[in-house]
C-alpha cells in the first residue's frame, strides 16, 4: 500500500519561512506543525490544510503527493 508525502518542508523553504513563523501565523502549535512536516501525522483537517495554503500561498498539491511503495510496484 502506498503513502501519503507531506512536502511542508519545501513549500516552507520556497516561502523562506520557518516552522515557528508559520505556526504563529496560522495557529496551530509547533509539535503539530513537526509531526505533519516529518510525515508522522496520521491525518490532517481540511480546515488546517487549507490554513497552510492560505498562508504559503500554495494548492493542497504543493504540500502532499502520493508515493507506491516498492512491493505495489513489484505486483502490477
Amino acid at each position: 500500500m502506498g503513502k501519503i508525502i507531506v512536502d511542508l518542508d519545501v513549500a516552507l523553504a520556497k516561502k523562506k519561512m520557518s516552522l515557528t513563523e508559520l505556526s504563529d501565523q496560522v495557529g496551530i502549535s509547533l509539535s503539530n506543525l513537526s509531526i505533519l512536516k516529518t510525515n508522522k501525522a496520521k491525518a490532517i483537517r481540511f480546515s488546517t490544510l487549507s490554513e497552510i495554503c492560505r498562508v504559503l500561498a500554495c494548492d493542497v498539491g504543493d504540500l502532499l503527493r502520493y508515493e507506491e511503495d516498492e512491493d505495489d510496484e513489484k505486483n502490477l
